[in-house]
């Protein structure tokens, strides 16, 4: 059971790499020293968003790694970020940033996947790129998006190679041709919507609730409110051997008790709230009925006392004191108090007040494990860092209780449960597209375009494809328009065999209208070859029957199913081969189909069915852009005017 549940929780991590440019050989001792120093001088520049940022399982770091093979020496990160796939966002706002700040550096950063960051732009990506060819060819220099090239013809670029770059190889390439691996500005786009708002949007992610929890954590969390996280987690992946720690409390009494504000990221708050679970009767932990007021801020705290109760479980009380020194005697100390009070992070709080304190010990913190760590040193592991905290952090339980009168007030979670409306909005927003403007149901039917439908479709299907799939069309907007004519006739020439001299490809498809509707356009154009007499040979096959399915269809009922232009054709243009058919089918006028109406009849009508849920039809549409109005109306929906 133990192994399933590691199993089912395999967490996803992201690795980011800076390395410095120009590569130019240095000593490997001299090497090292200027990478450290970057190492603190990036942790000390964006301290102000990282001390106080919650991450689902691991934080940004950099560390230090030695050049092995064709990879140089360089500054390098994993992050494991679980379930919250803000956290690996914000850490690719974060490598932009640094690139920016820092344009020597040029960062590249990939997770489970491979290159995310080309997946989400796979919209845009040029044809040649896919995943077989592009490792080390996606980086960030300068705060731009940068893809090396392959070349499109050979020896058009003596700098491109058309196998994947080694890493010295790219570094080289965007430090002399910076301009020319640039991604585009479509690329460009579908990144930075991905990371926009960043610094405001770590604001936004937190959520603020009350909880009614052991003091003791009450203490804990004033000083490290990052530990929320772990004991989140501790919780949500809790299995029966850690469940026994809850049997009977030992570390956070239930009897201690106080109501407390709790900041969550909104993934944590999520995980806690959705997971149902009722406490061992001897644990001492009860619940107020689900009317209670209050039932939320007990059951929020319950999940949290179990979750840290796991944690201190997991490690023995009697662990080495020398994890604990804190060095604020290192000469960084001073230069990074010194950047957070010039990034306004102690805002306006008076020196030596409780919420000063707590802003500091949070900046020690961060400043021990990020900045000043040593290479050698075991960090500590959360159960051991909360039983650390309790053995030095004072706290009366009575003035806890004094203070739950002047609680900020919650933030509110109905954001847990979306309508179908903002589920939508939320879908539209994360794939793209513009906002749609407000208008009445009324104006959005009177101003719909129904031909919108059509040539959709005939763009659909006017689409060649192939064993990968076929492409949906694009709008103009979205890209450039690109057509290889001699890649085209080339694919045509492998099925059908060598083309007409003098062939004109815009012209193929009136070309074959012409040889299957009239008997006379026999003259194809041959020279008398072979394989030009077996294509017109496979041409007249085709039209015979075509001809022959036209006559067998006429006695039928199946034209009748079809809406038909309203002008007919003269009877003078009729077939030749009339002559063999019927009296009643000859002395009839086939009037010819409308495609156009009955492709939109038939897709409304698919709409329709669906009854406001997904289907086929709305699916279609959708994926080339095209958005159907709401169905108020079955009937008219389902049968469109023909006028």
């Amino acid at each position: 059971m133990e192994e399933n549940m590691k199993f089912a929780t395999v967490e996803d991590t992201v690795e980011y790499c800076l390395f410095l440019i120009p590569d130019e050989p240095r000593d490997p001792e001299k090497h090292r020293e200027i990478l450290q120093k970057y190492i603190e001088r990036i942790m000390t520049r964006f301290a102000p968003m990282l001390v106080t940022y919650i991450w689902q399982n691991q934080p940004f770091n950099l560390r230090y790694k030695p050049g092995k093979g064709n990879v140089p020496a360089h500054m390098f990160g994993v992050t494991k970020f679980g379930d919250n796939i803000e956290d690996e966002w914000f850490i690719v706002y974060l490598i932009k940033q640094i690139t920016k700040e820092f344009p020597e550096l040029v960062a590249r950063i990939e997770d489970n996947d491979g290159e995310f960051l080309l997946i989400e732009a796979a919209d845009f990506l040029p044809k040649w790129l896919d995943p077989d060819n592009s490792a080390n060819r996606v980086f960030f220099c300068q705060g731009e998006l940068c893809i090396i090239p392959a070349p499109r013809k050979p020896r058009a670029e003596p700098w491109v190679s058309a196998t994947p770059p080694t890493i010295p190889q790219a570094l080289d390439i965007i430090s002399t041709h910076l301009e020319k691996v640039v991604a585009s500005e479509a690329i460009q786009a579908a990144i930075n919507r991905r990371i926009r708002g960043y610094p405001g949007k770590l604001e936004a992610s937190l959520h603020r609730a009350h909880c009614f929890l052991p003091a003791g954590i009450a203490a804990v969390l004033r000083q490290r409110p990052r530990l929320v996280a772990a004991a989140v987690q501790a919780f949500y992946l809790r299995d029966p051997i850690d469940l026994r720690a809850c049997r009977v409390f030992k570390t956070f009494l239930p009897e201690t008790r106080v109501m407390t504000s709790v900041t969550f990221t909104k993934c944590l708050y999520a995980q806690l709230v959705q997971q149902r679970f009722l406490p061992d009767r001897r644990s001492g932990y009860t619940l107020p009925p689900p009317s209670h007021p209050q039932y939320r801020a007990h059951e929020l705290g319950m999940k949290l006392a179990h979750g840290f109760e796991i944690l201190c479980s997991k490690c023995s009380p009697h662990f080495s004191d020398s994890k604990k020194a804190f060095m604020t005697t290192s000469p960084l100390w001073a230069s990074f108090l010194e950047s957070l009070k010039k990034n306004d992070y102690f805002k306006e709080l008076i020196e030596g007040s409780t919420k000063y304190q707590e802003r500091l010990e949070m900046a020690k913190n961060y400043f021990q494990l990020s900045v000043n760590r040593p290479e050698s040193s075991l960090a500590m592991s959360p159960g051991e860092e909360i039983l650390s905290l309790l053995q030095t952090i004072p706290f009366e339980i009575e003035e806890l209780r004094k203070e739950e009168a002047n609680l900020p007030p919650e933030d509110d979670d109905k954001w847990l449960d979306l309508s179908p409306d903002q589920l939508d909005q939320l879908l539209q927003e994360a794939s793209g597209k513009k906002e749609p403007q407000v208008v009445s149901k009324e104006e959005e039917e009177q101003n719909y375009d129904l031909n919108q439908v059509s040539q959709s479709m005939r763009a659909f299907i006017s689409k060649v494809s192939t064993h990968k799939g076929a492409e949906l069309p694009r709008k103009p907007c979205e890209a450039p328009v690109t057509f290889d004519e001699e890649s085209f006739l080339n694919y045509f020439d492998k099925i059908l065999g060598p083309r007409p001299p003098e062939s004109d490809s815009d012209d193929l498809e009136e070309e074959d209208e012409e040889c299957l509707d009239s008997d006379d356009n026999t003259d194809l154009g041959l020279q008398g070859s072979g394989e030009e007499a077996s294509l017109k040979g496979t041409l007249d096959n085709l039209r015979l029957y075509m001809a022959q399915m036209d006559r067998e269809l006429a006695h039928t009922n199946i034209g009748k199913s079809f809406t038909t232009r309203k002008q007919a054709e003269p009877s003078s243009q009729t077939n030749n081969n009339s002559d063999e058919e019927d009296s009643g089918a000859g002395e009839s006028v086939m009037t010819p189909v409308d495609v156009d109406l009955n492709l939109v009849s038939n897709i409304l009508e698919s709409y329709s069915s669906q009854a406001g849920l997904a289907g086929p039809a709305s699916n279609l549409l959708q994926s080339m852009g095209v958005q159907l109005p709401d169905n108020a109306d079955h009937g008219r929906a389902s049968k469109p005017a023909k006028d």
